[in-house]
């Protein structure tokens, strides 16, 4: 069974330096029927113009991943990271016990258009932590490419929760598919370009629960960059 999530249907929220867009309840944002997907808690479309950004805040007991599609992010946090985050980088922020950081635009004529990730971590309280990688473009075309597992295997980033996180890239006409064991579900979300996801169109922002299906199978109908949440 696959429920498409509309990019139209998404909450919203635009303070001149950020334009937001919410596929789950966040902030005044309230949607009853999307507060999470499983352990899949935030998706946050973000844009942030040249310059600005999030000023020092905290979290506790979260995996947040920034997952950057143009342009750049600033990123610095309470404990001692300091980094910029490009198309193609992948950070992973374990809040745990707490963390305060900032993040901000530090392009002068470049909107900084990213993804922020929140999933529930499957322990409490654990000692904060960050970790960023690069995974380059040619090697998640066509193909799906593993960026973040509870495991780290086969180079990814570590997560606290049994997420598998694959991202590719695909051309008009690509396909890739990715089997589901028994009892996994999954979480499509179109980054950019367009998709059939399991037979269903999926446009720029789209997202799609996946729940008793064998395998999930994408077929771009554009060029298109998706992301494919493979949990228990």
């Amino acid at each position: 069974m696959i429920n498409v999530r509309h990019a139209e249907d998404r909450g919203s929220v635009n303070l001149g330096w950020l334009e937001s867009k919410h596929t789950f309840s966040f902030g005044h944002f309230v949607d009853p029927d999307y507060t999470n997907f499983g352990p899949l808690r935030v998706i946050n479309e973000d844009r942030v113009q040249p310059g600005e950004g999030f000023p020092t805040h905290g979290h506790e007991n979260m995996e947040i991943i920034s997952y950057v599609l143009e342009g750049a992010l600033e990123h610095k946090d309470s404990i001692g990271t300091g980094a910029q985050i490009r198309p193609g980088e992948v950070q992973r922020m374990s809040a745990g016990t707490g963390i305060r950081h900032s993040e901000y635009n530090p392009l002068s004529d470049e909107v900084a258009h990213f993804l922020q990730i929140w999933i529930i971590p499957d322990t409490q309280d654990i000692e904060p932590g960050y970790e960023q990688k690069m995974f380059d473009r040619a090697d998640r075309q066509g193909v799906l490419k593993l960026v973040a597992a509870k495991d780290a295997r086969d180079g990814a980033l570590k997560i606290h929760q049994d997420v598998d996180l694959y991202s590719t890239v695909l051309s008009d006409g690509d396909a890739v598919s990715l089997p589901l064991r028994t009892g996994r579900r999954a979480w499509v979300q179109v980054a950019q370009g367009s998709v059939q996801a399991n037979g269903s169109p999926l446009s720029a922002g789209d997202g799609a629960a996946i729940t008793d299906e064998d395998a999930v199978s994408l077929s771009a109908t554009s060029d298109a960059e998706v992301l494919i949440f493979d949990m228990a």
